[in-house]
């Protein structure tokens, strides 16, 4: 399973040891602005320049406006700087109908496409009739909404083998990492302190003061 960080603050893309590697990171224009960042092309610009310091490997970006002439325009600048700084981008998009002139040309400028929000069974078939590369459904808010969030996923891992690949957002929650994990989801999105808080567990913390009380007093007895 792929590992991306959501968030759009360089300052948070840094995890401590015992968490896995960051493939990635995804933003959306509520993260940019959280993060002090305009959203716009010049802020965009500067998303890709960090990531390029920090040795992330992929950015997801997603356009703001529904406008294929900006969508044009952003990538003929953003592109050759993400070559430059060894970042693969690739493009969100709401998976929403009003978006497929966009989507159309994200994918004639070759970049892989991600299309975010999905909800429903309906909107995954659509995706993948569209040729889209990434979808993304919100997991938490699913759940929230009282959906069975669960056959949906499993919808998305089973049509993952024609290369439409599940990448499952904003995961809040172990018991539905460990899930995911195990139901074969190509990939989750996290928040920053989410993962860090993950890279350790008080069972083992526990498991690993009682080892080291019993070598103490198997030392004491030896030395008796």
């Amino acid at each position: 399973m792929k590992f991306y960080l959501d968030s759009a603050d360089a300052r948070q893309w840094a995890l401590p040891a015992g968490c896995p590697p960051v493939h990635g990171v995804t933003t959306n224009p509520t993260l940019v602005i959280q993060a002090g960042l305009p959203v716009s092309l010049s802020g965009y610009l500067q998303l890709v320049a960090q990531a390029g310091e920090a040795r992330i490997p992929e950015l997801m970006l997603q356009l703001p406006r529904a406008d294929v002439g900006e969508a044009a325009q952003w990538l003929e600048v953003l592109l050759p700087v993400a070559v430059q700084a060894h970042v693969r981008l690739t493009i969100k998009l709401p998976c929403h109908p009003d978006w497929q002139p966009v989507l159309r040309e994200v994918q004639a400028w070759g970049v892989p496409t991600l299309l975010t929000g999905l909800s429903n069974p309906m909107q995954l078939l659509w995706a993948r009739a569209q040729g889209a590369n990434f979808v993304a459904p919100y997991v938490g808010r699913l759940q929230a909404d009282g959906r069975d969030v669960w056959s949906l996923i499993e919808a998305c891992v089973a049509v993952q083998s024609d290369g439409l690949q599940l990448l499952a957002a904003s995961i809040k929650s172990a018991d539905v990492l460990s899930r995911l994990i195990a139901v074969g989801a190509h990939a989750v999105t996290v928040r920053p302190e989410f993962a860090a808080g993950l890279a350790t567990d008080p069972v083992t913390l526990d498991a690993m003061a009682q080892f080291d009380r019993d070598v103490q007093a198997g030392l004491v007895r030896s030395c008796s």
